[in-house]
């Protein structure tokens, strides 16, 4: 007997239909598994058997054959592990076969008949379109995001035998007792002194600016830059959904609620590879790092430590807002919409050319090529973090919260959005001659710049993106001034040592 039911994969962060079918014959007794399936799918014959017996029923003693269509995706995960069970009940004639008409499933199955959450549940269930979802009962909240009320939470296998076989209602499932959801975002009060790094920090949150930190080991970078997500505003609806997709299908823990409502920020050691950074592997595409942190803050300490090859892997995310996956047979696109913040120190020693410096200039020259310049010329703020004072270090007044920077961060990407872009660095060519008009001495400064070769035609409209968000935290008048321009200048040339507010 012939039995279908509907079910789904994870294929990079969607969800992809899978049809389980299942062939229940005369023979000897056989289990197979066809249809693109990985080691963990073709495992689920002996987690069903397992379960089923555990449940109370009956396994066929028969030639069974199960293909998961269609044959060109692959299946990756434990996740068809309840449709594959109640598929086998149904071409056994345990349950009726009609029962399963308007039912979709996913969920895998322990040994002792239970269904566990999988990884990427909401992806996978958005793409279902039955009247009854049925996923496992942690996997609850978060499945609610994609299916709403179709969802059907449920325990153990044996509940929906008895719903589909009996008649029983659904059972009743309360949901998981979730803690509320912590967000761990340290305060800007904390950073003594450093005005001229804490300036560049609300210059790159306020308009979406990558920023680099280059400065001596004790001097603040790391302590910054863990600073700016709590600088960043909620994220929208659209863009909180599309950050729960890729943390459910990255297996990240979600919070409580299951939707992720404030800028992730990532972290990763320098050590991290192309493909856990970019994204993709070998058995699946999966997401990486800056497909993880997006619509957030994505944080390379010590920046000088990563491959040169792994840093030149950023150029084309950074400046699309996408990752493209290319790997045989499969091309995937994931979103990479993130605020770059990297640290580093001037030198191998760290001491960056002062007297206590050990480091040759050979030894200086290599350190610096291990950024290249494309990669350099896509950070739009550069700022040199000294070691702050011992006057600052024991002023016992605390600088501004990031509370009160962030109204000012709000407030500027607010008008960034009446502009038409999401962030004034989002402003295309077009978009910028209308924002960011330039007196006639600042297109003279700019002009000037270019004339002398220290900016190349990105690197100008990049000046003049900066300059438009600078010119909003002041008083937000619609034109460009020089002083602007030389500020966003002394910001993507040099490491600027003060100031800019002359």
């Amino acid at each position: 007997m012939l039995a279908s039911v509907r079910s789904s994969t994870l294929d990079g962060i969607d969800g992809a239909v899978v049809d389980v079918e299942v062939h229940v014959t005369n023979g000897l007794p056989a289990f197979t598994i066809v249809g693109l399936p990985d080691a963990s799918c073709r495992e689920a014959r002996d987690r069903v058997r397992a379960a089923i017996e555990s449940s109370d029923l009956s396994w066929p003693m028969q030639r069974i054959t199960v293909n998961l269509a269609p044959t060109c995706v692959r299946k990756v995960g434990a996740g068809l592990d309840v449709p594959i069970g109640l598929g086998i009940l149904a071409a056994s004639e345990q349950i009726p076969l009609e029962s399963l008409a308007d039912i979709s499933a996913v969920g895998e199955l322990g040994l002792d008949g239970s269904l566990r959450p999988v990884p990427g549940i909401l992806p996978m269930v958005d793409v279902l379109e039955t009247g009854r979802v049925i996923v496992a009962a942690a996997d609850a909240g978060v499945a609610a995001l994609g299916a709403g009320d179709r969802v059907r939470p449920v325990r153990r296998l044996r509940d929906i035998v008895d719903v589909v076989s009996d008649g029983l209602p659904w059972p009743h499932v309360e949901p998981p007792p979730y803690d509320d959801e912590i967000v761990d975002e340290p305060d800007l009060a904390d950073v003594r002194g450093q005005a001229s790094a804490r300036w560049g920090l609300e210059i790159a949150a306020a308009g979406g600016h990558h920023l680099l930190l280059i400065g001596p080991p004790g001097g603040g970078k790391t302590m910054l830059a863990r600073r700016l997500a709590g600088l960043l505003p909620d994220l929208s609806p659209e863009a909180a959904r599309m950050v729960t997709r890729v943390h459910s299908a990255a297996a990240i823990r979600l919070p409580g609620s299951g939707l992720v409502r404030r800028p992730p920020f990532r972290a990763p050691h320098h050590s991290a590879s192309m493909a856990a950074l970019v994204g993709g592997g070998s058995g699946r595409v999966s997401p990486g790092e800056m497909s993880i942190a997006t619509e957030g803050v994505l944080f390379l300490d010590e920046l000088g430590e990563f491959a040169p090859s792994v840093l030149d892997g950023l150029r084309q995310p950074l400046e699309e807002g996408v990752v493209r996956v290319a790997r045989s047979g499969a091309m995937r696109e994931h979103p990479a919409n993130v605020l770059l913040v990297a640290a580093m120190n001037p030198c191998p020693c760290g001491e960056g050319g002062s007297v206590s410096c050990r480091c040759g200039p050979s030894s200086r020259l290599r350190y610096s090529r291990r950024i290249s310049g494309p990669v350099l010329d896509r950070l739009d703020v550069m700022v040199h973090v000294d070691r702050p004072s011992p006057t600052a270090l024991l002023e016992r007044e605390p600088g501004e919260s990031s509370s009160v920077v962030a109204e000012r961060v709000a407030r500027v990407r607010e008008l960034a959005a009446s502009r038409g872009a999401r962030t004034n660095a989002a402003l295309n060519r077009e978009q910028l001659e209308d924002a960011a008009p330039l007196d006639s001495e600042a297109t003279d400064v700019l002009h000037q710049a270019l004339v002398d070769g220290r900016l190349s035609a990105r690197g100008a409209m990049r000046v003049r993106a900066v300059a438009r968000t600078i010119r909003d935290l002041d008083d937000a008048g619609p034109t460009i001034r020089a002083r602007d321009i030389y500020c966003a200048i002394g910001f993507r040339v040099r490491p600027p040592l003060g100031g800019c507010d002359a």
